[in-house]
């Protein structure tokens, strides 16, 4: 790369030598995501990994694909980038093991106004982190500068993950029945949803939100919301290895109504315990300062329900305790009932 160097690139606006000092620095975080079956080194056109069948008789391909949305706005303005990529590869690893799959590897895909390299390093720093608590490696991805696309203090991120299933173990929501026990796991807060309706109601880019607040514990909105959001991926694979699940939602934007129907089979429904739900603050906040119905509020937000894991009643007290072993402090917030596929609280 030392000869690699364009003056007229760089008067339009692209250092490509910028992106090769982002890839530099993002070396070292990548390195900590590298698992057995990685194959290739970072800058490639391609990434490799190598896929261990072992006890897989029928293996299954399971992709998914996400990005941070307006959630990156507050990162601007509290010029934190660090946390964001933990979000990217959270909403794509927590929609992969839905099908029952484990996570292999991710690609990031960051597109920006102008490359200041320490900038780069730092959203892939959380990427990075993302993908050791889901146990992926991190083997490639893309870093685009787009000045006069682009403001030049402000990006995009987006990214997907690939997992694999033995076809045997892909989970049947069929198999559901009525009686079975829905499994709420917490969520850390917002996550990465409903943030266009966040930034309206607190006013963001106009108003401070960076004072602490007693409805927040002494933290501040800024930092609430940018709190990023919980991966889901060990714990549940620990559950899968010793209970049959029938279905898990991750629960994303749309909410309850939206993402737990779509785990449901026809003829049954999910009957939810509003009493039994672990409703955040900010959730609270986020419905007074906005006005906002409760129906909007659970056909928006995890309402601090991140995933919901539907099991035998038989099998329930066990999963509980599987899931809490691995550090998630699951509990009971419903049950499957007869009834047009939907949600119904009480």
């Amino acid at each position: 790369m030392k000869n690699s160097k364009s003056e007229s690139y760089a008067a339009a606006g692209v250092d490509i030598t910028a992106g090769y000092k982002a890839v530099e620095l993002m070396k070292a975080h990548i390195a900590r995501t590298i698992t057995s079956g990685v194959c290739s080194d970072v800058g490639g056109f391609g990434g490799l990994f190598e896929l261990d069948l072992t006890g897989i008789e029928k293996p299954v391909l399971v992709s998914g694909t996400d990005g941070v949305g307006t959630k990156l706005k507050l990162a601007f303005i509290q010029n934190k980038h660090d946390t964001v990529g933990i979000d990217c590869v959270a909403m794509c690893v927590n929609d992969v093991i839905c099908c029952g799959a484990k996570p292999l590897f991710f690609l990031d895909y960051i597109a920006c106004g102008k490359n200041v390299p320490e900038n780069i390093a730092s959203i892939v720093s959380g990427v990075a982190e993302g993908c050791v608590q889901s146990g992926a490696a991190l083997i490639g991805g893309e870093t685009a500068e787009m000045p006069g696309f682009y403001p030049i203090d402000e990006y995009d991120l987006a990214g997907f993950a690939v997992g694999v299933v033995d076809k045997k173990k892909i989970l049947n929501p069929k198999e559901m029945q009525e009686g079975d026990v829905i499994i709420a796991l917490p969520s850390s807060g917002v996550h990465s949803n409903g943030f266009s309706l966040v930034r309206k109601v607190f006013g963001i880019g106009t108003n401070d939100i960076s004072k602490p607040m007693a409805e927040l514990n002494g933290k501040s909105v800024g930092e609430t919301l940018l709190t990023p959001t919980k991966i889901y991926v060990k714990p549940v694979l620990a559950l899968l290895d010793e209970v049959r699940v029938r279905s898990i939602s991750h629960i994303t934007g749309g909410g309850f109504y939206e993402n737990i129907p779509r785990s449901l089979p026809e003829g049954l429904a999910a009957k939810i315990d509003k009493s039994k739900l672990r409703i955040l603050p900010i959730f609270d906040l986020i419905a007074k300062t906005g006005n906002i119905p409760e129906r909007d509020m659970f056909n928006t937000f995890n309402m601090g329900v991140g995933m919901s894991i539907v099991v035998n009643k038989e099998d329930a007290e066990k999963a509980i305790e599987i899931l809490k072993a691995n550090g998630e402090d699951a509990y009971v917030m419903g049950e499957i009932v007869k009834g047009d596929k939907g949600v119904i609280f009480c």
